[in-house]
């Protein structure tokens, strides 16, 4: 199985997230956010299978700066122009694995998706 964690390396949740896959085995890629950024079709395909609710961090920092009637006013297409531009902004981390996908750390939901 092809799993690819995509996130941003120094978040406490990601190393957290990486550190459950290494030590139950789990062979992953990263993808950096900042690094390497996102494309639209995975943020569309994304929401499109969890909603954008889930996908978009809006309790970050980075979000939570956004003048207030950016963070508002944001439909699904400012969300994702948002979102590529600040990948903060994505949740993270974001796992692709054999068609599935998770969003977030909850290790119950990755063992039982992963093991």
């Amino acid at each position: 199985m092809t799993v690819t964690v995509y996130g941003i390396p120094n978040c406490d949740t990601v190393k957290k997230a990486r550190t459950w896959l290494d030590s139950h085995g789990v062979a992953y890629a990263f993808h950096d956010y900042k690094k390497a950024g996102i494309y639209e079709a995975h943020l569309r395909d994304w929401i499109g299978r969890k909603g954008l609710d889930t996908v978009l961090n809006r309790a970050g920092t980075t979000f939570r700066k956004l003048p207030e009637s950016e963070r508002t006013a944001l439909d699904e297409a400012g969300a994702i122009r948002l979102m590529i531009a600040q990948p903060s902004c994505i949740k993270r981390p974001i796992v692709e694995y054999g068609g599935g996908l998770l969003v977030g750390f909850k290790p119950a939901e990755w063992a039982q998706a992963l093991a």
